[in-house]
């Protein structure tokens, strides 16, 4: 019998086939941890899945990857279906996984972990980021579905406590793939036309699955990037969310955000009345004390008797003008002595006093002193000076004198 030889792409058809044809193959789910996990530029998951005891390789392609709520990581224990067949160019087996869930928890958990680790890194829940709510709102835009019960009772609660705010509805879907969308265009909406300075988002109570919209990144980006705070008003108190974590304030529940989006009216009538009371309590205690003022200064003497403030002055104007001149007469009475002293020297050096007592001065006509006798000549002209007049002589004859 003639030995039949098989070309390698038969062989791997037909153990294609077989498999193809193998009913088990066809749905099944395999538990493993992942490992070399690549996402290529065409869109298609690649990665293998392994266990103590041996390793698969698994193909995601795009059209089932887009589908994912989850990023799949290497070490992450999972849960993948599909299908295995032979990929007949090299021959190898793999796994075509159609759907991938995390083994353990649920797969919209992973995805909520991953995506609040992911913003928390960029500093998205940053409480520097966070702005304050607006004591006294004039608009509320509220971004919530217009056919929920949340809606009502945010609305039941801010008439009550503060009936002047202008309440503005954004009625969006808050559940399916529709709802993220919309929010996020209530969002920008919003603040675009600043319809509002306060927006409160969210919705009542329910699953996971149903509050996922506000766990989508577009969501949370949208609040983040709002330039007017945001109240995220989604669930029960348990319920936490990632629009929870962006948003500027957290409301436990719809009717808490209606809370803490405005002042109650009691507790501000309550202020007002007791700053009255304040007010008129210091306006008494400060007329009391301008009046304790008045008559303090109505019985000061410049008021009841003002000249006598002058004649005070005047006393005390006197006083000085008397230690005036007795400063100045001692100032001068030294000064006049010392003149009085050297005018009497003064005088006793004077040519006149000397010729009061018979002498007399010859000068010549230019009123020249003349000293010696050899400062004249015969018939010189002199003018002689004596205590009571002058004379005017002829120079007749000069002697001279002789000193033995």
């Amino acid at each position: 019998m003639e030995q039949r030889v098989f070309a390698v792409s038969e062989v791997n058809q037909y153990i294609k086939s077989l498999l193809d044809g193998t009913p088990v193959l066809q749905e099944i789910y395999i538990r493993g941890e992942i490992s070399n996990y690549k996402v290529y530029p065409s869109g298609h998951h690649y990665f293998t899945l392994k266990d103590p005891e041996g390793a698969l390789r698994c193909v995601m392609f795009k059209g089932q990857a887009v589908r994912l709520r989850f990023r799949p990581e290497n070490g992450m224990k999972v849960i993948a279906s599909g299908r295995i067949t032979v990929f007949p160019r090299d021959g190898a087996y793999q796994l075509y996984c159609s759907g991938l869930s995390a083994d353990g928890i649920g797969d919209l958990h992973v995805a909520f972990e991953q995506l609040k680790e992911k913003l928390y890194r960029e500093g998205l829940f940053d409480p520097a980021h966070k702005k304050p709510l607006p004591p006294f709102p004039q608009r509320i835009a509220i971004i919530t579905s217009s056919a929920g019960a949340a809606v009502h009772d945010m609305i039941r609660v801010i008439r009550r406590r503060y009936p002047l705010v202008k309440i503005i509805l954004l009625p969006v879907r808050v559940q399916g793939a529709e709802a993220p969308p919309e929010i996020v265009g209530a969002l920008r909406y919003a603040n675009r036309w600043k319809i509002g300075d306060l927006i409160i988002t969210g919705r009542g109570g329910g699953s996971i699955e149903d509050l996922w919209a506000f766990n989508d990144e577009r969501v949370a980006r949208a609040i983040y990037d709002s330039d007017i705070p945001v109240i995220s008003a989604v669930g029960h108190e348990p319920d936490v969310t990632i629009a929870d974590y962006v948003a500027d304030v957290r409301a436990a529940t719809p009717s808490h955000a209606g809370e803490i989006a405005v002042p109650d009216q009691e507790e501000l009538r309550s202020a007002l009345a007791a700053a009255r009371v304040r007010l008129a309590q210091q306006q008494r205690k400060r007329l009391e004390l301008l009046r304790q003022r008045l008559q303090a200064l109505a019985s000061k003497r410049v008021l009841t008797d003002p000249m006598a403030v002058i004649q005070d002055k005047r006393m005390l104007l006197g006083y000085h003008q008397k230690n005036l001149f007795h400063a100045a007469s001692a100032t001068l009475t030294e000064p006049r002595k010392r003149l009085s002293t050297l005018a009497a020297s003064l005088d006793a050096l004077s040519p006149l006093k000397v010729l009061g007592r018979g002498y007399a001065m010859v000068g010549d006509g230019s009123g020249r002193i003349v000293r010696s006798i050899h400062e004249v000549s015969v018939g010189d002209r002199l003018a002689v000076t004596m205590g009571d007049g002058s004379a005017l002589c002829r120079v007749e004859e000069i002697k001279e004198e002789q000193h033995g």
